[in-house]
C-alpha cells in the first residue's frame, strides 16, 4: 500500500480516508457521501469531499485495486437476450467461477438481425 501524508488537514486521517473510500468504492456522489458522514456526525460539505478525492482518491483507489482478490483463472461468458422496441439484442459479460465480472459492470450489447 502506498503511504499517504495528512499533514495540515482539520479531519482526522481516518475520516478523510473513509470518505474518498466511499466515492471509490460505491457509486455516490460527494453529496451522498456528505450525507453518510453527517449521519455518523461529521460535518463536512460535499466540496470539501470533492477535495479530498481529487487530492487522495487516486492513491486510495489504486490501493483498493491492489487489495482486491485476483480473478479466478476458470471463467464464462454469461449471454442473454434481450428485446428493445421489438428487436433482439444479445448482451454478454465475462464471469469468473464466482460469479464477479471480469471488466466490471460493463457489458457487450450486440443487435442481432
Amino acid at each position: 500500500m502506498t503511504p499517504l501524508s495528512f499533514k495540515r488537514h482539520r479531519f482526522p486521517a481516518e475520516i478523510i480516508k473513509h470518505a474518498a473510500w466511499l466515492y471509490a468504492r460505491f457509486t455516490l456522489s460527494f453529496r451522498d457521501v456528505e450525507d453518510l458522514l453527517a449521519e455518523r456526525g461529521i460535518d463536512v460539505s460535499n466540496e470539501t469531499v470533492r477535495r479530498w478525492f481529487l487530492k487522495f482518491g487516486r492513491l486510495i483507489a489504486g490501493n483498493l485495486r491492489r487489495s482486491r482478490p485476483r480473478a479466478s483463472a476458470h471463467w464464462h461468458l454469461d449471454e442473454m437476450v434481450i428485446k428493445i422496441r421489438g428487436q433482439k439484442h444479445w448482451l454478454w459479460r465475462a464471469v469468473d467461477d464466482e460469479g464477479q465480472g471480469l471488466l466490471g459492470p460493463a457489458a457487450t450489447l450486440r443487435q442481432v438481425g
